[in-house]
């Protein structure tokens, strides 16, 4: 379907938000999101448009099941997957607005709180002298650090999502080879998506009106290349590969490793598996 046989953007949101207010209501599923009581909605494994979100013409999704591994041991807080990041999918260079992201975690001597931050922390803004500069601050040189780490998040792309549950119009959607994508044509700006998802994973860009995330690069890993975030990380923090694969990269890293995801006790299923984490990273 070519652009011209399509409504305007700006008609076909009005009508879909007309569409969505009436079916406010429905809206209590966000309420049991949160009590972690979800109406039996399947995912949809189709997109939305026509075949917008195929970057790849020749692409067949039912041959793939693409997962990822992050290895926090590894990990060095560089920043450089957050930056990839951004340049490679328009996301808008700030502080505050991330479909990637890395935290630190600081235990200090006899002191009891895990001490957490990232890029958006006002003291690492600071630091950076620019909210589209990343760093983070060397805040801890004169403690007592006992131990510290850095995490490294991003979308999980649930086998069962949150986040496909509660969108009024399919914008968001499950794809056969296991990747949680947004079509921007159909969403209406509701927010929904971003209060059910337990990670935070989503953002709202107010200049296009949408919800937006990680995508694990999709017009990338269509094509056989791997996310931005994984190609440019220096320590091999980040695996991606197919799990139908079980010489994949992420099939071994797996099978090799003692891995766990975040929350699982929200049901979501992720597919981020993390080695080298601690209780207090959720």
């Amino acid at each position: 379907m070519k652009n011209d046989d399509k409504p305007s953007l700006a008609a076909r949101r009005e009508f879909l938000s007309k569409l969505g207010r009436a079916a406010t209501c429905t809206g209590a599923a966000i309420g049991a999101a949160a009590l972690g009581v979800m109406p039996n909605v399947s995912a949809k494994s189709e997109p939305a448009a026509d075949a917008g979100s195929f970057p790849t013409k020749d692409y067949d999704w039912s041959k793939h099941q693409w997962g990822f591994g992050v290895d926090a041991t590894k990990c060095i807080g560089c920043l450089r997957c957050v930056e990839a990041c951004k340049r490679e999918n328009d996301v808008p260079v700030n502080a505050h607005q991330f479909r990637t992201w890395v935290e630190r975690y600081v235990h200090l001597e006899d002191d009891p709180e895990v001490h957490i931050d990232s890029q958006q922390d006002p003291v690492n803004i600071e630091a950076s002298g620019s909210e589209k500069e990343f760093r983070f601050a060397n805040r801890y040189k004169d403690a007592k650090v006992d131990k510290a780490f850095f995490v490294p998040k991003l979308c999980n792309h649930c086998t069962h999502p949150a986040c496909v549950q509660v969108c009024p119009t399919g914008a968001t959607y499950r794809t056969e080879d296991g990747v949680v994508l947004i079509d921007h044509g159909y969403c209406i700006g509701c927010r929904y998506c971003v209060q059910a998802c337990p990670y935070g994973a989503r953002y709202f860009n107010e200049e296009k009106g949408v919800s937006d995330k990680c995508t694990w690069c999709y017009h990338r890993i269509t094509k056989g290349l791997q996310p931005a975030c994984v190609e440019v990380c220096p320590v091999g923090a980040r695996v991606f590969g197919d799990q139908n694969d079980k010489q994949s990269p992420i099939s071994l890293f797996i099978r090799n490793n003692r891995v766990q995801v975040l929350r699982p006790e929200t049901g979501n299923a992720p597919n981020v598996f993390y080695v080298g984490i601690d209780k207090e990273v959720n």
